[in-house]
């Protein structure tokens, strides 16, 4: 969906346009992607980093400009990261780190933003401050999210629809609240399990019980 690697079969299509025939500076001003993890080649800060994510709209040689660097602070202040801007980038905790890539990505400007396993290696406490993050984000700038995750209580509190994928295989797909079941659970981890609506998170929840 990134656009990195060509399907073996099928297509991809962004709106009218098959995405192996844009250019990757086209795909880039359109769509954003959050790896798992990254490593910067150099020592870069933070708003070094973010303003990586205008460079999709800037021309060959150009260097950001004041409306750029106002776009960058703004998507700082947006993942409550503005106070990081100096710092060097590697000296983040993970979760300031994935916030920042975050940051970056929304710098962009995209339509849609691409997200891998986006609160993997994270503590509790993170993992709820990035959900809340992308759900404000998706509520107040309207950016379209799919997101590839194992944790199935993560896509049940974020998601509106579901993709349930095992070896290359769709098992189910829909809206969270009909696909997302134990039978469901069984067929894609072997794992019975209750799911059940939590009134206090709002979601659906997973419990994991046993291997079947």
């Amino acid at each position: 969906m990134a656009g990195t690697r060509r399907p073996d079969s099928g297509h991809i299509i962004l709106d009218d346009s098959e995405l192996h025939a844009l250019t990757r500076r086209q795909v880039a001003r359109r769509v954003a992607l959050v790896p798992q993890e990254t490593h910067p080649a150099f020592d870069y800060s933070v708003m070094e980093m973010v303003l990586m994510g205008r460079h999709p709209h800037l021309g060959t040689l150009a260097l950001e400009g004041p409306a750029d660097i106002a776009i960058a602070q703004e998507m700082l202040a947006s993942t409550s990261t503005a106070h990081l801007a100096d710092r060097a980038y590697m000296t983040l905790s993970g979760g300031e780190k994935q916030r920042v890539i975050i940051a970056g990505a929304l710098a962009q400007s995209p339509e849609l933003l691409l997200l891998d396993e986006p609160t993997a290696s994270l503590d509790l406490g993170f993992q709820l401050d990035i959900a809340s993050l992308l759900r404000r984000l998706n509520r107040e700038r309207g950016v379209t999210m799919v997101l590839a995750t194992h944790d199935l209580n993560l896509a049940a509190s974020l998601c509106t629809q579901i993709v349930m994928l095992r070896a290359g295989r769709v098992l189910a797909q829909g809206p969270t609240r009909e696909v997302l079941n134990a039978a469901a659970v069984r067929e894609l981890y072997g794992v019975e399990s209750e799911v059940r609506y939590h009134d206090a998170a709002g979601h659906l929840t997973v419990v994991p019980v046993r291997r079947t």
